[in-house]
């Protein structure tokens, strides 16, 4: 199957755009040109938020795939995604990394990247191999600093 061409006259994708301008840039602040979407708005409501705006970022990189994304795209999208949840999740200062980072507007870059300019053609194992690594690194520090932080708690009794 030959991958999509992605180009504003192909509805196949072009809603992929619109919806990604909806979670990171729909609304301008007044006398300002920076602009910021329902992501960041979204991760004011605790739990809600993160889940809400990791699901869609999940949904669009799916439609992404569907659609002959490469794999090396597909990873640097995931990494983009997976960076905007766990540094979202942090509060305050993952709410203000989300009105910065607008992880969906990137992933539409690597998109468009990738169909009109050919960047980023290939596998993504080296990638994925490199994530999976990381992550259980922080994985077993976070589960180091909640038994640091329960032992801390035991002792103030």
């Amino acid at each position: 199957m030959e991958p999509a061409v992605y180009s504003k006259n192909n509805n196949k994708l072009q809603w992929i755009e619109g919806f990604a301008s909806i979670m990171d840039d729909k609304f301008r602040i007044p006398g300002t040109s920076y602009r910021f979407g329902l992501d960041p708005i979204l991760n004011f409501i605790p739990g809600l938020g993160a889940v809400s705006g990791f699901a869609i970022s999940g949904g669009l990189l799916l439609t992404m795939a569907k659609h002959g994304a490469s794999g090396k795209v597909l990873t640097l999208m995931v990494i983009n995604i997976v960076l905007d949840a766990v540094i979202g999740a942090i509060p305050v200062l993952g709410w203000i990394f989300d009105f910065a980072y607008k992880a969906n507007t990137r992933n539409i870059k690597l998109l468009k990247d990738h169909y009109e300019e050919g960047k980023h053609p290939g596998s993504g194992k080296n990638l994925v191999a490199i994530i999976i690594i990381v992550l259980i690194l922080l994985s077993v520090f976070i589960l180091f600093l909640i038994w640091q932080l329960i032992e801390w708690v035991i002792g103030l009794f």
